[in-house]
Protein backbone atom coordinates (compact mmCIF):
# COMPACT_ATOMS: atom_id res chain seq x y z
CA UNK A 1 0.00 0.00 0.00
CA UNK A 2 2.15 2.58 1.03
CA UNK A 3 5.33 1.81 -1.94
CA UNK A 4 2.74 1.76 -4.63
CA UNK A 5 1.27 5.28 -3.19
CA UNK A 6 5.08 6.92 -2.87
CA UNK A 7 5.61 5.13 -6.49
CA UNK A 8 2.33 6.97 -7.69
CA UNK A 9 3.54 10.29 -6.12
CA UNK A 10 7.27 9.92 -8.06
CA UNK A 11 5.78 9.22 -11.23
CA UNK A 12 3.75 12.07 -10.69
CA UNK A 13 6.24 14.38 -10.49
CA UNK A 14 8.29 13.44 -13.58
CA UNK A 15 10.42 10.48 -11.92
CA UNK A 16 11.32 7.93 -14.10
CA UNK A 17 13.97 5.60 -12.95
CA UNK A 18 12.34 4.41 -9.55
CA UNK A 19 13.73 0.63 -8.81
CA UNK A 20 11.29 -1.39 -7.17
CA UNK A 21 11.15 -5.04 -6.13
CA UNK A 22 8.53 -6.82 -4.86
CA UNK A 23 9.05 -9.49 -1.93
CA UNK A 24 8.94 -12.55 -4.24
CA UNK A 25 11.51 -10.82 -6.01
CA UNK A 26 13.67 -9.42 -3.55
CA UNK A 27 14.11 -11.33 -0.06
CA UNK A 28 14.80 -8.46 2.42
CA UNK A 29 15.27 -10.86 5.23
CA UNK A 30 18.62 -11.84 2.99
CA UNK A 31 21.67 -10.11 3.68
CA UNK A 32 23.47 -11.63 0.56
CA UNK A 33 20.54 -10.68 -1.65
CA UNK A 34 20.24 -7.10 -0.92
CA UNK A 35 23.54 -6.31 -0.73
CA UNK A 36 23.79 -8.18 -4.43
CA UNK A 37 21.00 -5.70 -5.14
CA UNK A 38 22.63 -2.37 -3.77
CA UNK A 39 26.09 -3.63 -5.88
CA UNK A 40 23.97 -3.57 -8.67
CA UNK A 41 21.45 -0.95 -8.95
CA UNK A 42 23.10 1.48 -6.98
CA UNK A 43 20.14 3.31 -5.78
CA UNK A 44 20.59 7.38 -5.17
CA UNK A 45 17.28 7.77 -2.88
CA UNK A 46 15.66 4.67 -0.39
CA UNK A 47 12.43 4.38 0.86
CA UNK A 48 12.27 1.99 3.39
CA UNK A 49 8.63 1.72 3.50
CA UNK A 50 9.05 -2.49 3.61
CA UNK A 51 7.98 -4.49 6.67
CA UNK A 52 6.20 -7.23 8.23
CA UNK A 53 2.69 -5.62 9.46
CA UNK A 54 -0.90 -6.71 10.56
CA UNK A 55 -3.04 -6.10 13.43
CA UNK A 56 -3.08 -6.67 16.71
CA UNK A 57 -4.16 -10.77 16.35
CA UNK A 58 -1.31 -10.77 14.38
CA UNK A 59 1.45 -8.76 16.06
CA UNK A 60 0.46 -10.73 19.55
CA UNK A 61 0.89 -14.25 17.39
CA UNK A 62 3.85 -13.91 15.22
CA UNK A 63 5.50 -11.74 17.63
CA UNK A 64 8.89 -13.47 16.95
CA UNK A 65 8.83 -13.45 13.59
CA UNK A 66 7.46 -9.53 13.95
CA UNK A 67 10.51 -8.77 15.62
CA UNK A 68 12.94 -10.66 13.42
CA UNK A 69 12.00 -10.33 10.29
CA UNK A 70 11.87 -6.77 11.15
CA UNK A 71 15.41 -5.96 12.53
CA UNK A 72 16.26 -8.56 8.97
CA UNK A 73 14.69 -6.14 6.96
CA UNK A 74 15.84 -2.84 8.53
CA UNK A 75 19.67 -3.79 9.12
CA UNK A 76 20.42 -4.96 5.52
CA UNK A 77 19.00 -2.29 3.77
CA UNK A 78 20.17 0.71 6.11
CA UNK A 79 23.36 -1.24 6.12
CA UNK A 80 23.65 -1.51 2.60
CA UNK A 81 22.60 1.85 2.13
CA UNK A 82 25.90 3.10 3.56
CA UNK A 83 27.56 1.15 1.88
CA UNK A 84 26.96 1.83 -1.20
CA UNK A 85 26.89 5.35 -0.36
CA UNK A 86 23.03 6.26 -0.93
CA UNK A 87 22.59 10.02 -0.93
CA UNK A 88 19.56 9.71 1.52
CA UNK A 89 17.17 7.26 3.02
CA UNK A 90 13.85 7.76 4.69
CA UNK A 91 13.35 5.11 7.49
CA UNK A 92 8.98 5.08 7.62
CA UNK A 93 8.32 3.39 11.35
CA UNK A 94 4.79 3.43 13.13
CA UNK A 95 2.98 5.49 15.56
CA UNK A 96 3.23 2.18 18.03
CA UNK A 97 6.46 3.15 18.52
CA UNK A 98 5.47 5.38 21.50
CA UNK A 99 4.40 4.81 24.91
CA UNK A 100 1.19 3.34 25.82
CA UNK A 101 0.03 5.78 28.62
CA UNK A 102 1.86 8.87 26.86
CA UNK A 103 0.79 12.03 27.15
CA UNK A 104 -2.04 13.01 24.11
CA UNK A 105 -1.03 14.03 21.28
CA UNK A 106 2.32 12.21 20.88
CA UNK A 107 5.26 14.29 20.14
CA UNK A 108 8.23 13.08 19.05
CA UNK A 109 10.10 13.41 22.23
CA UNK A 110 8.00 10.85 24.22
CA UNK A 111 9.93 8.21 22.45
CA UNK A 112 11.59 5.50 25.26
CA UNK A 113 9.83 7.47 27.71
CA UNK A 114 7.51 4.53 29.14
CA UNK A 115 6.61 0.69 28.55
CA UNK A 116 5.03 -0.19 25.08
CA UNK A 117 1.78 -1.18 24.48
CA UNK A 118 2.35 -5.49 24.94
CA UNK A 119 0.09 -6.73 21.88
CA UNK A 120 2.66 -5.05 19.43
CA UNK A 121 5.76 -4.69 21.40
CA UNK A 122 8.00 -6.53 19.31
CA UNK A 123 7.14 -4.63 16.14
CA UNK A 124 7.35 -1.45 18.61
CA UNK A 125 11.12 -2.32 19.32
CA UNK A 126 11.74 -3.49 15.93
CA UNK A 127 11.09 0.03 14.69
CA UNK A 128 12.54 1.98 17.36
CA UNK A 129 15.49 0.22 16.15
CA UNK A 130 15.21 1.26 13.19
CA UNK A 131 15.15 4.81 14.00
CA UNK A 132 17.89 4.42 16.50
CA UNK A 133 19.66 3.35 13.46
CA UNK A 134 19.72 5.49 11.09
CA UNK A 135 20.62 7.94 13.66
CA UNK A 136 24.16 6.18 14.69
CA UNK A 137 24.75 5.76 10.86
CA UNK A 138 23.94 9.22 10.60
CA UNK A 139 26.09 9.99 13.63
CA UNK A 140 29.24 7.74 13.15
CA UNK A 141 29.04 7.96 9.42
CA UNK A 142 27.85 11.40 8.41
CA UNK A 143 24.80 9.50 6.61
CA UNK A 144 22.10 11.37 5.32
CA UNK A 145 19.20 8.87 7.12
CA UNK A 146 16.14 9.96 8.51
CA UNK A 147 13.08 8.79 10.22
CA UNK A 148 8.96 9.33 9.98
CA UNK A 149 6.93 8.44 12.06
CA UNK A 150 3.22 7.63 10.03
CA UNK A 151 -0.08 7.29 11.63
CA UNK A 152 -2.07 4.38 11.06
CA UNK A 153 -2.85 3.95 7.20
CA UNK A 154 -5.59 2.87 4.69
CA UNK A 155 -5.91 3.30 1.15
CA UNK A 156 -5.55 1.94 -2.22
CA UNK A 157 -3.91 -1.66 -2.57
CA UNK A 158 -4.20 -2.09 1.68
CA UNK A 159 -4.58 -5.72 3.40
CA UNK A 160 -8.01 -6.84 3.99
CA UNK A 161 -7.22 -10.20 5.40
CA UNK A 162 -9.75 -11.49 8.04
CA UNK A 163 -7.09 -12.33 10.63
CA UNK A 164 -4.17 -10.44 9.85
CA UNK A 165 -5.15 -7.04 8.18
CA UNK A 166 -5.37 -3.44 10.68
CA UNK A 167 -8.63 -2.28 12.35
CA UNK A 168 -10.03 0.09 9.16
CA UNK A 169 -9.83 -2.41 6.56
CA UNK A 170 -11.23 -5.47 8.69
CA UNK A 171 -13.86 -3.33 9.53
CA UNK A 172 -14.29 -2.30 5.51
CA UNK A 173 -14.67 -6.17 4.73
CA UNK A 174 -16.60 -7.02 7.56
CA UNK A 175 -19.64 -4.40 6.61
CA UNK A 176 -19.02 -5.10 3.08
CA UNK A 177 -19.64 -9.02 3.60
CA UNK A 178 -22.49 -8.77 6.11
CA UNK A 179 -24.20 -6.23 3.70
CA UNK A 180 -23.62 -8.96 0.81
CA UNK A 181 -25.07 -11.62 3.22
CA UNK A 182 -27.27 -9.99 4.64
CA UNK A 183 -26.74 -10.36 8.14
CA UNK A 184 -28.61 -8.41 10.72
CA UNK A 185 -25.27 -8.03 12.91
CA UNK A 186 -21.49 -7.17 12.62
CA UNK A 187 -19.12 -7.82 15.81
CA UNK A 188 -16.94 -5.14 16.55
CA UNK A 189 -13.78 -6.24 18.18
CA UNK A 190 -13.05 -4.56 21.77
CA UNK A 191 -15.31 -1.82 23.15
CA UNK A 192 -15.27 0.70 20.61
CA UNK A 193 -13.90 3.19 22.67
CA UNK A 194 -10.07 3.82 21.99
CA UNK A 195 -9.47 6.66 19.57
CA UNK A 196 -7.19 6.52 16.50
CA UNK A 197 -6.19 8.81 13.59
CA UNK A 198 -6.19 8.06 10.16
CA UNK A 199 -4.19 9.22 7.28
CA UNK A 200 -5.13 8.45 3.69
CA UNK A 201 -1.79 6.28 2.15
CA UNK A 202 -1.49 8.86 -0.43
CA UNK A 203 -1.57 12.11 1.73
CA UNK A 204 1.82 9.98 3.36
CA UNK A 205 3.19 9.66 -0.07
CA UNK A 206 2.72 13.51 -0.62
CA UNK A 207 4.46 13.98 3.12
CA UNK A 208 7.37 11.18 2.15
CA UNK A 209 7.85 13.22 -0.93
CA UNK A 210 8.26 17.08 0.95
CA UNK A 211 10.33 15.37 3.32
CA UNK A 212 12.98 13.83 1.29
CA UNK A 213 12.96 17.13 -0.09
CA UNK A 214 13.24 19.75 2.74
CA UNK A 215 14.16 17.45 6.23
CA UNK A 216 17.45 16.80 6.95
CA UNK A 217 17.61 16.42 10.79
CA UNK A 218 18.79 13.40 12.63
CA UNK A 219 15.41 13.53 15.04
CA UNK A 220 12.44 11.90 13.69
CA UNK A 221 9.28 13.17 12.46
CA UNK A 222 5.44 12.16 13.15
CA UNK A 223 3.05 12.53 9.68
CA UNK A 224 -0.34 12.47 10.77
CA UNK A 225 -3.23 14.55 10.75
CA UNK A 226 -3.71 15.73 13.87
CA UNK A 227 -7.15 14.46 14.34
CA UNK A 228 -8.69 11.15 15.96
CA UNK A 229 -11.87 9.47 16.51
CA UNK A 230 -13.13 6.47 18.09
CA UNK A 231 -13.52 2.86 16.90
CA UNK A 232 -16.83 3.20 17.59
CA UNK A 233 -17.23 6.00 15.45
CA UNK A 234 -15.13 4.35 12.76
CA UNK A 235 -17.12 1.90 12.37
CA UNK A 236 -20.49 3.94 12.13
CA UNK A 237 -18.73 6.06 9.38
CA UNK A 238 -17.41 2.95 7.45
CA UNK A 239 -21.15 1.37 7.83
CA UNK A 240 -22.67 4.69 6.31
CA UNK A 241 -19.63 4.27 3.62
CA UNK A 242 -20.46 0.28 2.85
CA UNK A 243 -24.29 0.85 2.86
CA UNK A 244 -24.82 -1.51 5.86
CA UNK A 245 -27.69 -1.21 7.47
CA UNK A 246 -27.95 -3.95 10.47
CA UNK A 247 -26.76 -3.06 13.98
CA UNK A 248 -22.96 -3.33 15.60
CA UNK A 249 -22.19 -5.49 18.27
CA UNK A 250 -18.85 -4.43 20.53
CA UNK A 251 -17.33 -8.00 21.49
CA UNK A 252 -15.36 -6.38 24.76
CA UNK A 253 -14.04 -10.09 25.57
CA UNK A 254 -11.66 -9.11 22.89
CA UNK A 255 -8.27 -6.54 23.24
CA UNK A 256 -8.63 -2.73 22.69
CA UNK A 257 -5.17 -1.96 22.92
CA UNK A 258 -3.27 1.20 23.11
CA UNK A 259 -6.14 3.70 24.53
CA UNK A 260 -5.23 6.76 22.10
CA UNK A 261 -2.81 6.82 19.60
CA UNK A 262 -3.04 10.59 18.19
CA UNK A 263 0.57 12.44 17.01
CA UNK A 264 0.99 15.70 17.76
CA UNK A 265 1.79 16.85 14.07
CA UNK A 266 2.53 20.71 14.96
CA UNK A 267 6.38 19.92 14.06
CA UNK A 268 5.42 18.65 9.97
CA UNK A 269 2.78 21.61 10.16
CA UNK A 270 5.67 24.18 10.39
CA UNK A 271 7.74 22.80 7.99
CA UNK A 272 5.00 23.72 5.34
CA UNK A 273 3.16 20.27 5.09
CA UNK A 274 -0.75 19.47 6.04
CA UNK A 275 -2.73 16.52 4.30
CA UNK A 276 -5.53 17.15 2.42
CA UNK A 277 -7.81 13.67 2.28
CA UNK A 278 -10.27 14.07 5.12
CA UNK A 279 -11.43 10.37 6.35
CA UNK A 280 -14.70 10.14 4.99
CA UNK A 281 -13.57 10.91 1.22
CA UNK A 282 -10.70 8.50 1.58
CA UNK A 283 -12.84 5.71 2.84
CA UNK A 284 -15.10 6.73 -0.37
CA UNK A 285 -12.06 5.76 -2.41
CA UNK A 286 -10.75 2.74 -0.16
CA UNK A 287 -13.96 1.06 -0.45
CA UNK A 288 -14.07 1.56 -3.93
CA UNK A 289 -10.62 0.09 -4.27
CA UNK A 290 -11.96 -2.77 -1.96
CA UNK A 291 -14.72 -3.72 -4.54
CA UNK A 292 -12.46 -3.33 -7.45
CA UNK A 293 -9.78 -5.69 -6.04
CA UNK A 294 -12.71 -8.08 -4.65
CA UNK A 295 -13.99 -8.60 -7.91
CA UNK A 296 -11.11 -9.74 -9.44
CA UNK A 297 -10.35 -12.09 -7.27
CA UNK A 298 -13.70 -13.66 -7.23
Amino acid sequence: MVGSAIVRKLEKEGYHHIITRTSAQLDLRNQQAVADFFATVQPEYVFLAAAKVGGIIANNTYRADFLYENLAIQNNVIHQSYVNKVSKLMFLGSSCIYPKLAPQPLKEEYLLTGLLEETNEPYAIAKIAGIKMCDAYRSQYGCNFISVMPTNLYGYNDNYHPQNSHVLPALIRKFDEAKRNGDATVSIWGSGTPKREFLFADDLAEACYFLMQTYNDPNLINIGTGNDLSIAALALLIKEVVGYEGELIFDTTKPDGTPRKLMDVSKLHQLGWKHKIELKEGLALTYQNYCFLAGATN
